[in-house]
């Protein structure tokens, strides 16, 4: 999911060059999915794959980690518009951005440089995660509080343990699920499975 966020402070007057910051997170991005992990990358091959000088990127990012933490952060695709009718159908669109990033070769590679390497770069999962999949989170509980008041979800619902059923379940399938395309209606089913056991008790 992109983020808005200042990437780093820039000197005065220096005129921001768009198409170099592009150039260098594609080549970020390009070598993570070509299987270099974050020790094996190394500024002086991101700066020859994109066609620019270290200079360039130093003048961006101040180091290693903060520039594949803006790289991955490019590929999580944004919050899907809720309509706040209904928690089922909110539920639903949240899950299935998960299943659609499995189909891109670079989204897969976001999970597994932050799952294979968060001992190694602890500071790199931290702002990912601040900046990539707390949102994400924020607007799931939102939801899930939003159904536990108006009666769509039980009073008594641990809505951090929801979340957790919801996403853990998306997660397994697309981290270790079968190969191929996940099934479309595939958010729908977690969803609808995991409702019926968070619904409120009949009257």
């Amino acid at each position: 999911m992109t983020i808005q966020e200042p990437v780093t402070a820039r000197p005065a007057g220096r005129p921001r060059s768009e198409k170099a910051e592009k150039a260098i997170i594609d080549a970020t991005l390009d070598l993570i999915a070509e299987g270099s992990g974050v020790s094996e990358l190394s500024i002086e091959a991101i700066a020859s794959k994109a066609g620019v000088g270290k200079t360039t990127i130093y003048r961006r990012w101040s180091n290693k980690e903060d520039l594949v933490v803006d790289a991955l952060a490019t590929l999580r695709a944004p919050l899907p518009p809720l309509a706040g009718e209904s928690v089922r159908d909110d539920l639903i669109a949240l899950l299935d951005v998960m299943r659609q990033e499995t189909g891109q070769s670079r989204s897969r590679c976001v999970m597994n440089i932050v799952m294979g390497e968060a001992d190694r770069y602890p500071r790199l999962t931290e702002r990912f995660v601040k900046r990539a999949v707390e949102p994400r989170r924020t607007a799931m509980r939102e939801v899930m509080a939003r159904g536990v008041a108006g009666g769509e979800l039980s009073p008594d619902l641990d809505v951090e343990l929801g979340m957790a059923l919801l996403s853990g379940a998306m997660l397994w399938y697309t981290k270790w699920g079968p190969a191929g395309d996940l099934p479309e209606d595939l958010a729908e089913r977690i969803v609808d499975q995991v409702l019926a056991g968070l619904a409120p008790e009949p009257a």
